[in-house]
C-alpha cells in the first residue's frame, strides 16, 4: 500500500493530509503552528501528526505554501537590487532598495543594440552588496537574446557572490516593464523560499521518507525542485492554487467557486470542470503586475489573524498579520498579565502600532544594514511580547511608528494584536487557545470604539463575512465598479446577490462565518470535510504541465532568403532555412517540456504532448510565413494520477 503525504505552509498554519494513493481516501491529517524564523519545527510538528505506521510508505510528497504570497502582500521581502539594461518604459516604481539603468539590450530580432557596462555594473554590485539579499536583471529584449543577462550575472556572482535573477528566465512574454517586477519579486523570495524548501528536504530526510518531493505552483500545476528553487515567485499564489484542487477534491465538486481564509489573506477563486480559470494576464499582487500565469483570483489581506485595530471610533482590519492574542498568552504566561495592565492610549495618538493590544517581540532573525535608530529600537526588544510604552523605557524615547514598521518588513520584529481569531474566542465559535486574553482585548477595543466586547467582536466577524461575500461577488463580476458590489453586499439596497454555482469554504474555523455569509449572499454554501485542511489536500493533486513558446522569424524581412532565426526559452539559434528552423523549433521545444516532466518525476511515458503551430504573413507574402509560432504543451501524470 503506497500513500502521499500533502503539506502546506500558511502564514499561521502548517498543514499536513495524508492519502492513499489506490482510491484517494484521507487517511488523516494534522495542523501544527508555522514557526519563524525557523520553519522545520513546524514542519516537524506537522509531520509528527500523521500516523507514523504510514510514513515508510509514502512514495511522493507534494508541498503548497502562502509564504510567498504573504511576503509581497505584508511587503517583508529581502532587500534587493535590479539592474535594467537597455531603454526600459517606466510605467511605475519597482520593488527593489537599488536600481541601476544602464545601457544595453537588443531588437525585437535579438540584434544588440549596444553593449552593457559591465564595469559600471561591477562597481554598483560591489558598492550595493552588503544592503542587499539578492540581484534581478531585465535586459530589454532579452527574450530575444539573453546574452546581456547572462554576462552580467556572471560579473555579479563573481563580485559578490550572491543569487542573480535573469527577467527571461521567468517569462517569454513581451512588456519589460512586468518582466523586470516579476525579476525583483523572484530576488526578494530566493532566500525565504529557499529556506522554506529546504527545511522540508531536511525534515522528510530525518523521518526516513524515501519519497519523490514536488511543490505546487500558481496555476494549479507541480514543479521539481530545480524550478521551484531556481524560480520562487511562481509559487506566488500556489496557496489558492491548491485551495482550487483541494476544494473539488475534497468536496467531490468539478465547478464550484472557492472562498479560502488564511491568516494573512482571503482567496476567491473558482475551478470549472476540474480545470482552474486562469488569468488572461499576469498574476498581480501586493499592487505589482508581474508576468507569472496563475489562477484568476480576488484576494485581500484580510484574514484569521490579521490585525484589528481602531481609530477614530472606526474598527480597521490587516493589512498585516499579528499573533492573537490568545495564542501568546498560551506560550508566554506573563503576557495575560501584561495585557491587562496595559493603559488605554488617547484616542488622537492612536494609530495601526499604538494600540492598547498591539505589542511587539524579537524574530530571531539575524539584523543587517540597520541604521542607528533601528538598531536602537531592535536592542530594546526582547524575545517576549512588550508594548512600546516598555520599549521606551528601554530605549530612552518612544519610538515612532516608520521605525517599527521598517523592522516588521525587514522580519526582525513580530507583532502581537487583537485578531478575527480572538473575536472567534470572545464569541465562543472557536476556543483553541486562550480566552481571557481575547476577552482583554475585545474590553479595550470595545470600549475605545464605545461598544460591549461582545458588540465590537460581532462586528469583526461581520467585517470578515462580508469581505469574504465581497471578494467573492468581485472575482464572479469581472470589470463592475467594485464600490457598487461593496454596498449591494454591505446590505445598503433591499436586494442580494445571488451566485449559481456551489461556494465551498477552506480554512480553519470558516463554519463560524457561514451564517453571516449566507445572509451577505444567496449561495450554496458548502463546508467539506478536512476543510482546515484543504490546501496540504490540494497539494497532491495537482498535474505537471508546461508550455513552451518558440517564434521562427526570417533575419531579414527585405531578404527571407538570409536565413530564419529561433526564439526559445534558452536563447535564439539560427538556422539556413526555414524547414530546418522549424524542426529545431519542434524537436527543442518537446525536449524542454520532457526534461522538465523529469525534474518532476514524472516518466516521458506518462507524459501527453500537444503542438500548436500559428503562421502569419502580409498578403501577396511570397515567401515561407513572415512568423511561426509554435506552442508546445505536455500534461504529465506522476504514478499517483494513474487511478
Amino acid at each position: 500500500m503506497h500513500y502521499s503525504l500533502g503539506i502546506d505552509a500558511g502564514g499561521t498554519y502548517t498543514d499536513a493530509i495524508l492519502v492513499k494513493d489506490s482510491d484517494g481516501t484521507v487517511m488523516c491529517s494534522s495542523k501544527a503552528l508555522t514557526t519563524y524564523p525557523d520553519l522545520v519545527e513546524g514542519i516537524r510538528n506537522a509531520i509528527e501528526g500523521i500516523d507514523h505506521s504510514y510514513l515508510k510508505n509514502v512514495n511522493l510528497v507534494s508541498v503548497s505554501t502562502t509564504l510567498a504570497t504573504n511576503t509581497v502582500l505584508e511587503g517583508t521581502g529581502c532587500p534587493v537590487a535590479l539592474i535594467l539594461v537597455g531603454e526600459h518604459p517606466m510605467k511605475g516604481d519597482f520593488p527593489a532598495k537599488h536600481v541601476l539603468s544602464t545601457p544595453g539590450g537588443h531588437d525585437f530580432n535579438g540584434e544588440e543594440i549596444e553593449k552593457p557596462d559591465l564595469s559600471a555594473i561591477k562597481k554598483f554590485a560591489e558598492k550595493v552588496s552588503d544592503d542587499v539579499a539578492a540581484f534581478a536583471v531585465s535586459s530589454f529584449f532579452s527574450i530575444r537574446n539573453p546574452e546581456h543577462e547572462m554576462a552580467i550575472t556572471d560579473v555579479i556572482h563573481e563580485a559578490t557572490g550572491l543569487p542573480v535573477v535573469c527577467g527571461h528566465e521567468l517569462s517569454q512574454d513581451l512588456g519589460a516593464y512586468e518582466r523586470a517586477v516579476t525579476a525583483a519579486l523572484n530576488a526578494q523570495l530566493i532566500p525565504i523560499s529557499d529556506k522554506f524548501i529546504r527545511s522540508v528536504m531536511d525534515e522528510i530526510k530525518r523521518k526516513d521518507i524515501n519519497a519523490r518531493l514536488l511543490m505546487l505552483k500558481c496555476d494549479g500545476t507541480v514543479v521539481g525542485l530545480k524550478d521551484a528553487l531556481d524560480k520562487p515567485v511562481e509559487t506566488i499564489f500556489s496557496g489558492p492554487a491548491a485551495s482550487l484542487v483541494g476544494a473539488s477534491f475534497l468536496s467531490g465538486l468539478d465547478t464550484c467557486a472557492v472562498v479560502d481564509v488564511g491568516g494573512t489573506s482571503t482567496d476567491v477563486s473558482a475551478i470549472v470542470d476540474g480545470v482552474p480559470e486562469l488569468s488572461d494576464t499576469g498574476a498581480v499582487v501586493g499592487g505589482w503586475k508581474t508576468r507569472v500565469r496563475a489562477t484568476r483570483m480576488e484576494t485581500s489581506a484580510m484574514g484569521g489573524d490579521s490585525h484589528v485595530w481602531t481609530q477614530s471610533k472606526k474598527i480597521r482590519i490587516g493589512p498585516r498579520r499579528v499573533i492573537p492574542l490568545c495564542l501568546a498568552s498560551s506560550k508566554y504566561p506573563s503576557f495575560l498579565h501584561k495585557l491587562k495592565k496595559s493603559p488605554v492610549p488617547l484616542r488622537s495618538v492612536l494609530d495601526r502600532n499604538v494600540q492598547p493590544t498591539k505589542f511587539f517581540m524579537r524574530s530571531g532573525f539575524k539584523p543587517v544594514g540597520l541604521d542607528e535608530s533601528e538598531t536602537e529600537v531592535l536592542n530594546s526588544i526582547g524575545y517576549e511580547p512588550m508594548s512600546l510604552d516598555e520599549i521606551a523605557v528601554i530605549s530612552k524615547k518612544y519610538p515612532s511608528t516608520i521605525i517599527i514598521d521598517s523592522l516588521i518588513q525587514k522580519r526582525l520584529i513580530q507583532a502581537i494584536g487583537f485578531t478575527p481569531t480572538d473575536a472567534l474566542h470572545v464569541l465562543g465559535e472557536y476556543t483553541e487557545w486562550d480566552i481571557e486574553a481575547s476577552n482583554a482585548g475585545a474590553e479595550k477595543l470595545g470600549r475605545l470604539s464605545k461598544m460591549t466586547s461582545i458588540d465590537f467582536c460581532n462586528k469583526v466577524k461581520d467585517v470578515v463575512a462580508k469581505n469574504m461575500a465581497f471578494n467573492l461577488m468581485s472575482y464572479i463580476l469581472p470589470g463592475i465598479e467594485k464600490s457598487g458590489i461593496k454596498k449591494i453586499v454591505d446590505g445598503e439596497f433591499n436586494s442580494r446577490f445571488k451566485v449559481d454555482i456551489p461556494v465551498v469554504l477552506l480554512g480553519g474555523p470558516v463554519s463560524a462565518y457561514r451564517e453571516n455569509v449566507e445572509k451577505a449572499i444567496d449561495a450554496e454554501i458548502v463546508i467539506p470535510d478536512h476543510a482546515e485542511v484543504g490546501n496540504a489536500a490540494g497539494a497532491l493533486f495537482g498535474k505537471g504541465i508546461k508550455r513552451v513558446e518558440i517564434i521562427v522569424r526570417p533575419i531579414s524581412v527585405a531578404d527571407p532568403e538570409e536565413g530564419y532565426l529561433v526564439f526559445s526559452p534558452l536563447g535564439r539559434r539560427t538556422f539556413e532555412n526555414y524547414r530546418e528552423a522549424i524542426e529545431y523549433a519542434n524537436n527543442h521545444g518537446k525536449k524542454l517540456v520532457i526534461d522538465y516532466m523529469g525534474e518532476c518525476g514524472v516518466s516521458k511515458d506518462n507524459v501527453d504532448i500537444n503542438l500548436t503551430q500559428k503562421t502569419f504573413s502580409p498578403e501577396d507574402w511570397k515567401h515561407d510565413p513572415l512568423e511561426t509560432v509554435i506552442q508546445i504543451n505536455g500534461i504529465g501524470y506522476p504514478k499517483k494520477f494513474m487511478m
